[in-house]
């Protein structure tokens, strides 16, 4: 190659070929752009017809609110007074000597069981018997003077007189007698009645004074349930009435109500009452704490939940029912409050009770009552039994 064909190449223009893939792009877009343009534009140059367009559905008119509700029946329950009280002993008393001595003799211990009379302890007597004899001795002697008196005065010696005096020294004597004898039998201390030995302060040995306390005896045969009833329940509590009493420990006995109380505490204004339980095996010891029901009667109630109770406008509770499509306030007193609920009076022997729903209605207002679910699966279950017992029928019928 010569020098002179570079520079021939260098001086002619460079000339390109139009690719016409890379046009067509160009075109696809203005197309797409017109197409978008005309759609936009349509709304303003196009009529609208209004015939194949559905006409505007008319709004609903509203439904009443609706609620849950349950049908419930009258039943009778027993109406019960309820409280707390503490289990007595029928007798409680603190044995105190009548004389002063030594102890000499325990035969019990604390925590037996004795009977009434039984001896609980025995002092010194050396002095008691010296007495004892001396008095002895000075009715024999008056009672020689009086016989002497009395000769004399058969055979007109003796005066009246004398023989009155020697009548009177007679019985001087023969009552020393009988308080030596006392003083004796004092020595020995026995219990007052049958039961339990609860305390025993004394050993052998001891001085014991006229009037000290020597020991504590506890009757738990039967046990007194001691409650305090409130002014308002006084009227329900009669003597009697049987009662249920359950104590801390776990037993269950019956009782009988032994004493009402005429007078009631100035401090709490309530009344005193006493329910008497057996207790012979004296498992039950004296001093537990007691709950006390006491059956008051027998009404008609309906059993409803606590949380169905609402309050008027006055502020009365009540429950709410249906009635004929519409809401119906029915006023109530609670007759038994239980775990579960509560036993109220003041409804219809038969009512649909609303159970969901009521704080939303008022009294008077229309309302659409659906059954629980519990009743509403009743309801279908009872529908389907129905339709099915008219299938059959219609079947046997067509056979026929």
């Amino acid at each position: 190659m010569t020098e002179s064909e570079p520079q021939s190449r260098r001086s002619e223009p460079l000339e390109f070929e139009t690719d016409r893939g890379a046009s067509r792009s160009i075109w696809v877009a203005m197309a797409l752009l017109v197409a978008i343009v005309l759609w936009m534009g349509s709304g303003f140059v196009l009529p609208q017809g209004d015939a194949g367009q559905p006409e505007q559905a008319e709004a609903p008119e509203p439904q009443p609110p609706a609620v849950r509700v349950r049908a419930s029946e009258a039943e009778p329950v027993t109406l019960t007074f309820g409280a707390e009280g503490q289990a007595l002993p029928d007798r409680d008393t603190e044995v105190r000597a009548e004389a002063s001595g030594n102890v000499i003799e325990l035969p019990v211990a604390k925590g037996d069981e004795v009977e009434e009379g039984a001896t609980l302890a025995r002092l010194s007597s050396t002095e008691a018997e010296a007495a004892l004899r001396q008095a002895e001795e000075e009715r024999t002697r008056a009672q020689r003077e009086f016989d002497n008196a009395q000769s004399l005065l058969e055979r007109g010696v003796a005066t009246v007189d004398r023989v009155a005096e020697a009548r009177a020294t007679l019985a001087a004597a023969e009552s020393g007698v009988t308080a030596a004898e006392r003083a004796l039998e004092d020595l020995t201390i026995a219990a007052p009645f049958a039961g339990r030995v609860e305390r025993l302060d004394i050993d052998t040995g001891e001085y014991v004074a006229a009037g000290d306390v020597v020991a504590r005896v506890v009757d738990t045969r039967p046990l007194t349930v001691a409650i305090q009833v409130p002014q308002q329940a006084l009227n329900r509590i009669e003597v009697g009435q049987s009662a249920q009493v359950r104590f801390i420990t776990g037993q269950e006995r019956a009782g009988e109500v032994t004493f009402v109380g005429s007078a009631a505490a100035s401090e709490t204004r309530t009344f005193l009452a006493e329910i008497e339980v057996e207790n012979e095996d004296g498992a039950i010891p004296a001093g537990v704490s007691a709950e006390v029901t006491i059956p008051t009667g027998d009404v008609t109630a309906h059993f409803v939940p606590a949380s169905i109770v609402s309050l008027d406008p006055e502020g009365e509770i009540g429950v709410k029912t249906v009635e004929d499509g519409r809401v119906r306030f029915h006023p109530i007193s609670v007759a038994r409050a239980e775990i579960g609920g509560v036993w109220v009076r003041g409804l219809p022997e038969s009512a649909e009770i609303i159970t969901v729903g009521q704080g939303f209605v008022r009294d008077g207002e229309v309302v659409r009552a659906q059954p629980e679910e519990g009743d509403a699966a009743t309801s279908a279950g009872e529908a389907d039994a129905g339709a099915a017992a008219a299938a059959a029928t219609a079947g046997v019928e067509d056979d026929q």
